[in-house]
């Protein structure tokens, strides 16, 4: 049968070579344009496609967040399935995902020998040459070419990654290439980007949220994307001074960090601050509006929805705090334990579905049942709708805290902590209990130069909450553990603090 090509839900179609300004900002002022760009990808993807690889092949792409990775990323979604790792994993975390994906090809620049020590016998070695806008990629082996590979249509896989694991292995999300283009499309709708936007991308590339939010959707709307090394709290605000974005899009930690490392408030070039990934704690929603003086809009994201689900309007929309906004390009549901759909008001798991969304979990049945209900896809997440349709979560079910049959939510417990003026970062987290079943604590950081105890801390929890929800240990720590994309590490963390 014929493969029918269809240009509006690619990836490649998103790259508009007719666009005009830049599209390709490196930190030092380096500039593409988008004819540049769609030039630059279009050469990269055919040293690809002269390795032998084509739509079904895994590109696997370990290299540092950059302009280099940037490329390398719109080149493999122009000709397979872009598979990106974490470049700080170790020998036998790629070993595992290397042959977990079955990758056809590692592109990689040599910065992480241990990835190339994990490489499957049936995996090509491709090497990343030069460096920021001028790469070049070296087939080890010299090229085998593939006369059958043409361009990737709707249907093709685009990008593989894995769920973070927390309580069981990792599973694999196949995102189509019409799963990207249509959320591309929705994120550049619901932050009315255009061709003056420029994103100032921090959050990682091999992370979905860093992929859509901070790279696909700007570059979809004609605008431009800052490729930054990752997020660097001591450099943020001289990078926001010298290139002028117009937005950037974060978890919660990273923009505690801003916060924390911000000058008195002063004009930029933003247009708007996004958040997601996350619950972003109001407290620091409030500050970052009163630092920069815009709006900060709340998301809602997550892998299987290719990132995004709901955001707060901009204005003249109206932003409600504590909320992740009204759905964004596809129907959001409130479903109870038998599937029922609740009516305003009514807490229970967070359902999707739509042209984003996941058509299943890669050879995994039993996750595939639990997770697709009657054409829903259920996200773990317990939440409500109010009548306007905005979007309040409540807590991640497989994280609430059950103590002796009461119900925690620790991002309510979270959310108090960090009002207090002397704490930095918090996090809530269960601790077995022999009895109770769990029991809970918090883990703190302090603002630097601030003092506080334990019992002045839960004495000024026990004023703002119920007995219940006081934790029953607070411990201080000088970091928080977080995960690679920045993220909370609310699981486990009593084994890992040995509580």
């Amino acid at each position: 049968m014929d493969r029918i090509p269809a240009p509006p839900d690619t990836v490649a179609a998103l790259l508009d070579p007719a666009s005009t300004g830049p599209a390709l900002v490196t930190v030092t002022g380096e500039t593409l344009d988008h004819a540049a760009l769609r030039a630059a990808v279009d050469r990269l993807a055919e040293r690809l496609r002269q390795a032998g690889l084509g739509p079904g092949d895994r590109i696997a792409i370990v290299l540092p967040n950059g302009p280099e990775m940037a490329l390398v990323l719109l080149a493999a979604m122009s000709v397979g399935c872009a598979a990106p790792l974490n470049p700080k994993y170790r020998e036998e975390e790629f070993r595992f995902y290397l042959d977990d994906l079955r990758a056809a090809a590692l592109v990689t620049d040599g910065g992480a020998p241990a990835a190339e020590a994990a490489v499957p016998e049936a995996t090509r070695v491709i090497a990343v040459q030069g460096a920021r806008l001028t790469i070049d990629l070296i087939v080890d082996g010299g090229p085998a070419g593939n006369a059958a590979a043409e361009p990737p249509v709707a249907a093709d896989e685009a990008l593989v990654l894995h769920t973070s694991g927390t309580t069981s292995r990792p599973k694999i999300v196949p995102l189509r290439q019409r799963n990207l283009a249509w959320s591309a499309r929705n994120i550049a709708a619901s932050l009315s980007l255009g061709s003056t936007d420029r994103s100032l991308t921090v959050m990682p590339l091999f992370h979905i949220h860093g992929i859509m939010a901070g790279l696909l959707a700007p570059l979809s709307a004609g605008g431009a994307v800052v490729c930054t090394p990752g997020f660097d709290g001591f450099k943020f605000h001289r990078w926001l001074d010298g290139l002028a974005p117009t937005y950037y899009t974060a978890v919660p930690t990273m923009h505690q960090m801003v916060l924390a490392r911000a000058p008195e408030r002063r004009p930029t070039s933003l247009r708007f601050v996004r958040s997601s990934s996350a619950s972003l704690p109001r407290p620091v929603m409030e500050g970052l509006s009163e630092l920069f003086g815009v709006p900060v809009v709340e998301a809602y994201g997550m892998t299987e929805a290719s990132h995004q689900m709901t955001c707060n309007p901009l204005p003249p929309g109206v932003v409600k705090p504590g909320s992740v906004g009204v759905a964004a390009g596809i129907e959001v549901t409130i479903l109870d334990g038998a599937n029922n759909e609740l009516p305003p008001g009514q807490r229970g798991e967070v359902a999707i579905r739509g042209a984003t969304v996941v058509d299943g979990y890669e050879n995994n049945p039993d996750a595939n049942a639990a997770a697709f209900t009657a054409g829903w896809f259920r996200t773990g997440d317990e939440g409500m709708l109010d009548d306007e349709g905005y979007l309040f979560l409540t807590g991640r079910l497989k994280e609430q805290i059950n103590r002796g049959g009461e119900k925690i939510s620790p991002l309510e417990v979270d959310e108090v902590l960090l009002r207090h003026p002397a704490v930095a970062e918090a996090v809530t987290f269960a601790i077995p209990h022999d009895k109770l079943g769990e029991e809970f604590g918090a883990a703190v950081v302090l603002v630097p130069g601030e003092t506080v105890t334990e019992a002045e801390l839960r004495r000024y929890v026990r004023e703002q909450l119920a007995p219940f929800k006081v934790p029953k240990q607070i411990v201080f720590l000088t970091e928080v553990p977080k995960g690679a994309t920045g993220k909370l590490q609310r699981i486990g963390l009593a084994e890992r603090l040995s509580l």
